[in-house]
């Protein structure tokens, strides 16, 4: 599939650029707090940072010491930079003796006991968030939930959508109905390009052996204490990685919303033996919230998920099922070392173009054979992408990465020009400037950066992560906040344990017919 011409010449007259001015974009960041020997931290999440369970900004995942960095959404393409620039500047100069793991993939493992489960109080969402997150323990091990990445939210204004459907000339019908229709179409170009993304961004071709645990891999040594793949770029998004082939069969289809809320719903109420075994509650503790394919929505792992903002207890499929897609969250960015925010200003631009590419491009169903093409190109770039001689599967024909990623760039390009049109600068066309030139130059990428940092610094891929973190440590401490964003944090802070207070007060229900309720 191409894109479509009559469709980007019809947003590119003048009286149509300006509506992409109301792209909203937003940022989750995650990292993993370890002390200055590289180890993850023992200490609980930061008084000063407020409660995990309810601050708007600052929270946890898996892990106690695994914290996440949440921005608003914003139209103005700088904005979730100095959010997030702020976010862990505040943070930094709270952290003591402490500092944050710059890479997605963590060093210095122990044993699994050594990786503590993120706690949340005594309320009962916490209670629910803690039991989930020791029920991905048990069932995939806590290795796995110490990798970091990076969220990008993205969506359109209506304004666009309203003059995207008139363009179509399909008046008829609910607004929204349409839009979920045309996400759900972006979000099938993009799992059908989206190895273009690790080729460029991937940041894990390297790991410490102590990840492994004695396992052998198919990896080679490249220093002493690192294994890496020749040619890998994103072992993070690969079988060493955050994946997770008892998921391989579940029947998720993103040919329409109907479809995907269906197949969210089946999998979390369809048991699983192998997790029947684990047990729900042994010996009066729970294990996992229950023994069903997926104990909530978010388990499934996947590069990109249709979403909509929830309401106080509502499952994500629930919502979108009751308003449909809101927003897209890419979900397939390792951590980029060389920035100390983890995602760069023109990692952003290239998204942005290559979204409305996925979008402006015509995108059919996906059929299980196009489905099986789509995990083999996955698979060959986190594995080979930096091989000078790659071919992906496209169409049932091999194909060369290089062409295929000459032809994205060339078709983003006018889409760029769009883009800086619309915000009077030349930013996305600088972008695709900057990363076109890794085509054929796979050392220039961020895992090929790296692979030769580590080669040529001999002392392996802990010391190089744990020199960064510290780096990037001591760059936020110097970073000066104003004392208005120094309050608002220190007023969230406050909010949030208020909030987490009225939480555990509330005593109106058990916390088994709390969970019932959930999944009502």
């Amino acid at each position: 599939m191409t894109i479509d011409e009559k469709l980007l010449e019809h947003f590119s007259a003048p009286e149509r650029v300006d509506l992409f001015n109301g792209i909203l974009r937003g940022i989750e960041k995650e990292s993993l707090r370890v002390c200055h020997d590289g180890l993850i931290s023992q200490t609980e999440h930061p008084k000063a940072l407020g409660s995990a369970l309810t601050h708007q900004y600052i929270t946890t995942d898996y892990s106690e010491a695994l914290m996440e960095f949440i921005t608003p959404a914003y139209s103005e393409p700088d904005k979730p930079f100095d959010m997030l620039c702020n976010i862990h500047s505040f943070v930094n100069q709270h952290l003591d003796d402490e500092c944050l793991w710059p890479a997605s993939m963590p060093c210095g493992m122990k044993d699994e006991e050594f990786i503590p489960i993120a706690r949340y109080g005594s309320s009962h969402s916490a209670k629910m968030k803690e039991i989930y997150r020791m029920g991905l323990g048990y069932r995939y091990g806590r290795f796995m939930q110490t990798i970091a990445g990076v969220h990008y939210n993205f969506s359109l204004p209506e304004s666009f959508w309203i003059e995207h459907r008139d363009f179509h000339g399909q008046s008829e019908g609910e607004l929204q109905d349409y839009i979920s229709c045309r996400y759900m179409a972006m979000i099938r170009n993009f799992l059908r390009t989206n190895w273009i993304i690790p080729y460029l961004f991937g940041a894990s071709p390297a790991i410490c052996e102590s990840y492994l645990q004695g396992k052998k891999s198919h990896l080679d040594q490249l220093v002493p204490g690192t294994v890496y793949g020749r040619y890998a770029t994103s072992l993070r998004m690969g079988d060493l990685g955050y994946s997770n082939n008892a998921q391989a069969h579940l029947n998720i289809s993103y040919n329409n919303i109907s479809d995907y809320i269906d197949g969210l719903e089946h999998a979390i109420r369809t048991p699983e033996p192998l997790y029947e075994k684990i047990g729900v509650k042994v010996d009066g503790e729970y294990r996992q919230l229950n023994t069903n394919l997926l104990q909530i929505e978010n388990e499934y792992y996947s590069t990109i998920r249709p979403k909509r903002v929830t309401n106080s207890g509502e499952r994500p499929s629930k919502a979108l099922r009751r308003g449909g897609v809101q927003y897209i969250e890419v979900r397939a960015l390792d951590l980029n070392l060389f920035h100390p925010l983890g995602i760069s200003p023109e990692q952003s631009a290239f998204l942005d173009c290559f979204l409305l590419h996925n979008l402006m491009t015509p995108s059919p169903d996906i059929t299980a054979r196009e489905d099986s093409e789509i995990a083999e190109n996955k698979r060959r770039v986190v594995d080979f992408g930096r091989h000078p001689d790659l071919r992906l599967i496209r169409n049932n024909r091999e194909v060369s990465l290089k062409r295929w990623a000459y032809r994205l760039f060339e078709e983003m390009r006018p889409i760029a020009e769009l883009l800086d049109q619309a915000h009077g600068n030349s930013r996305h066309i600088d972008a695709l400037d900057k990363y076109v030139c890794w085509i054929e130059a796979p050392e220039a990428t961020l895992s090929g950066q790296i692979v030769q940092q580590v080669r040529d610094r001999g002392d392996g891929f802990f010391h190089f992560a744990r020199d960064t973190a510290i780096e990037h440590s001591e760059f936020f401490k110097r970073n000066q906040l104003s004392d208005e964003t120094t309050k608002s944090f220190e007023n969230e802070t406050r909010r949030s344990f208020e909030q987490q207070r009225e939480m555990e007060a509330d005593t109106s229900q058990s916390f088994e017919d709390f969970i019932a309720d959930y999944y009502r």
